[in-house]
């Protein structure tokens, strides 16, 4: 798969954070939808219009971590591919089937993160 081809979901509450991430993706031409949060994802996933290739999301969301919007994510796509991105990775039990890249990360590794989940899927 063509990295330009790729959309990827991202969901960040720190507003901050989520630009740059959106940034970076852009940048290695992947297209991106944003969300701050599991409602806005959600609402994002439940559109059959929209093709998504990977969530992107934050562990720790304040109205619902990452894992339980994964789980609601994943009854609506099961296909969905999942990377977590935390500050705390050493402490996360990832699900079966999911991703996790530790913040602070660098473009090189998101990069490298991202492709080898969207080749494997």
């Amino acid at each position: 798969m063509s990295a330009n081809a790729a959309t990827i979901l991202v969901v960040e509450d720190d507003a901050t954070v989520r630009m740059l991430i959106v940034d970076v993706l852009e940048e290695l031409e992947f297209a991106v939808l944003q969300a701050d949060g599991g409602d806005q994802a959600l609402a994002i996933l439940k559109d059959p219009t929209r093709h998504i290739d990977l969530m992107m999301t934050d562990f720790g969301l304040p109205d619902m971590d990452g894992k339980e919007l994964a789980y609601k994510a994943l009854d609506l796509r099961p296909a969905l591919p999942v990377l977590f991105a935390s500050g705390y990775a050493e402490n996360i039990e990832v699900p079966q089937g999911m991703y996790l890249i530790a913040k602070p990360f660098s473009i090189d590794q998101l990069r490298d993160k991202v492709l080898a989940i969207l080749e494997s899927s």
